[in-house]
């Protein structure tokens, strides 16, 4: 069936604050890291993520969480039309940790949160008509309201030909029959939650849940027994979680045993975090339905993607990319606790990052004012008037950019700290520079702290910057001191979730050639570290370039890509080399700054340019160039 969506999910919506803190109580928690959540948000991401076409039907307050769930589900590339927002309702919240492989405390804070506002009016029988199947989650149907919108769903995907699931989903406070402090409960007994479920499962082809929930879904703690309840009111294929021993599905008849019925393959590994592991189980499962797999290859992916949740932290960020499930159903599993495969990790990180804003950053024009001995050491030059031109380097660079993707700037928070927090937001990509400038070896900026704590204060969209001047010749001992000082940056920045932009410039430290570059960039993959972005001065030759890119593709096929640095050459040597990187796919643009600044900077700061016209400048300036490279790249693509 050829639909513009594959699903569409429906039901909560939450921003989860999982604590930091492992092993401790909630009560004793000192920070959280937050992160979207509830099933069917979940299931949304986690099947974008495997390439399915993805939409989902909640509700968030008009309030800054709603709104972070809104851009998240966008990064995700998940389809938010069905999004509702609620202008009475605050959105839903869940504080959760993580104190031992059995225990995951957590509270549910939604008193008439907005995902429980929706009604029959609020599902658009065009989007269902949209989709493949649609999925629905059991806490919907606990409340009139929500369930009677979750049936108008269910009825429409029936008219338009779409298959339907439900994730039984049961926490027993979400129905009122256990209290606020019982999150973690995942069973108590109810006749009339059986009953309310009983009464809608005929609406369903596929079924899912625990040996608990089939419990609570067919009215008896036997398993077999729930099975064959659910059986008599539903057509549906059962399949039946069961933790380690991993999942079956059951298509007709339910057999004496529950390991007569259909399996997959299951994954040994440590138990990290249960929290969000059965919405990457389903993630896995709609991928290998959709895709008309059998059971026990759905079932397959269902486990790898349940394994990969358990093993992490968080719900939605633990799920996996389709590159990276392809890799580790074909590599396998290598140590029990997935989190501290480097190997694996490395592939989850660069497959699943969203990055700065909702953009495209394939082609990427960046202005690149970070710059702070060059402006220091210009005459007139004071902190105070260094940080109010960089705010006009801001307007100029927000002026050309117009609201388009693929503009950026790079900013220092020493000088620059009013433009650098102004641009959040913006949709501009933003870099921030870490080096001590024109250090070598290298120093990082002092706010960082020397183990780089303080990148724990940098705002999420700004991208670590570090700018190494090195050489394949460098003596060992310099060498491993910058790699070092490197590595612990860029350690930091994973912890961080931040991405990683590594400048190197070996032509200020001695001869270069068509493999100088290349060698630099093999040093630094040998010492353990993966660059979200590379930023490499221009180099005169294709070859040069050639070796270049084959040093990256030969160990990080999913890198961002390199920006060209413009060493305050003039706009025609820029042109020149601009000609030569743009043949190459991977290098995505430029990050150019004194060849913009430099002439502006100087007459603001003598008093000969007054704001408007040192803006005007530098925005003609930056236009130029963005035309150049525009211009070169289109050259390039009609050559290929």
């Amino acid at each position: 069936m050829t639909k513009p969506l594959d699903l569409i999910t429906i039901g909560r919506s939450s921003v989860d604050l999982y604590g930091d803190q492992i092993g401790g109580r909630l009560e004793d928690m000192g920070s959280f890291s937050k992160y979207i959540g509830g099933s069917p948000t979940n299931i949304a991401c986690g099947t974008a993520r495997l390439g399915l076409k993805s939409a989902v039907i909640t509700g968030v307050g008009d309030e800054h969480m709603g709104r972070f769930i809104r851009e998240q589900l966008l990064r995700e590339g998940v389809d938010v039309r069905g999004v509702k927002t609620d202008p009475e309702r605050l959105t839903a919240l869940v504080i959760l940790g993580i104190r031992d492989e059995d225990s995951f405390p957590l509270i549910f804070y939604r008193e008439n949160c907005a995902d429980m506002g929706l009604t029959e009016e609020d599902i658009d029988e065009g989007l269902i008509g949209e989709a493949r199947a649609v999925l629905a989650t059991g806490t919907h149907l606990s409340h009139p309201r929500t369930r009677a919108a979750v049936i108008r769903a269910l009825e429409l995907a029936k008219k338009h030909g779409a298959q339907t699931a439900l994730d039984i989903d049961y926490r027993p406070n979400l129905w009122g029959v256990a209290g606020h402090g019982e999150g973690e409960s995942r069973f108590v007994e109810s006749a009339a939650v059986t009953q309310e479920l009983q009464s809608t499962l005929h609406y369903f082809d596929l079924i899912v849940g625990t040996e608990e929930e089939f419990h609570i879904a067919g009215g008896t703690t036997d398993t077999i027994a729930a099975l064959r309840a659910v059986r008599q009111v539903s057509d549906a294929t059962l399949v039946c979680k069961r933790g380690a021993k991993g999942a079956v599905a059951f298509e007709g008849r339910i057999p004496d045993r529950l390991d007569d019925g259909q399996t997959g393959p299951g994954f040994p590994i440590e138990v990290f975090n249960v929290l969000g592991a059965g919405d990457g189980f389903f993630s896995g499962l709609m991928k290998g339905w959709l895709d008309g797999e059998d059971w026990p290859r759905a079932l397959e992916y269902a486990n790898a993607c349940g394994a990969f949740a358990v093993s992490r932290h968080g719900c939605t960020p633990a799920y996996p990319s389709l590159a990276e499930l392809e890799f580790f159903l074909g590599r396998g599993v290598r140590r029990p606790d997935l989190r501290n495969d480097a190997e694996l990790e490395q592939i989850h990180w660069a497959t699943n990052r969203t990055g700065p804003g909702a953009g495209d950053w394939s082609g990427m024009r960046v202005f690149a004012f970070d710059h702070r001995g060059q402006l220091e050491e210009m005459e007139g030059y004071t902190p105070a008037k260094g940080g109010a031109f960089k705010e006009l380097c801001l307007q100029a660079a927000r002026q050309v950019a117009d609201g388009r993707t693929g503009y950026g700037i790079l900013c220092d928070n020493r000088i620059g700290r009013s433009a650098l927090h102004a641009a959040s937001g913006t949709g501009l990509w933003i870099g921030r520079p870490a080096e001590w400038p024109g250090s070598r070896p290298l120093r990082l900026e002092p706010e960082l702290g020397p183990d780089c704590g303080g990148l724990h204060e940098w705002a999420r969209g700004n991208v670590v910057k570090v700018l190494c001047f090195c050489h394949p010749d460098d003596d060992a001992a310099l060498r491993a001191g910058q790699e070092a000082t490197v590595g612990r940056l860029y350690a930091a920045a994973r912890r961080n979730g931040l991405e990683f932009l590594l400048e190197v410039i070996p032509s200020k430290v001695g001869p270069v050639d068509e493999t100088t570059t290349a060698t630099l960039i093999r040093q630094f993959y040998a010492a353990g570290i993966y660059p979200d972005w590379w930023k490499l001065e221009p180099m005169q030759t294709a070859t040069a370039w050639a070796n270049a890119i084959a040093a990256i593709e030969d160990h990080d096929r999913h890198t961002r890509g390199i920006v060209v640095l413009g060493l305050d050459a003039p706009e025609d040597e820029l042109a020149a080399s601009f000609e030569v990187a743009a043949g190459f796919p991977l290098v995505r643009g430029f990050a150019v700054g004194r060849t913009i600044f430099a002439a502006a900077a100087r007459g603001w700061l003598a008093g000969a340019l007054s704001d408007a016209d040192a803006v005007a400048q530098m925005a003609a300036r930056y236009g130029r160039l963005c035309a150049i490279w525009d211009r070169a790249r289109a050259r390039a693509r009609v050559a290929a």
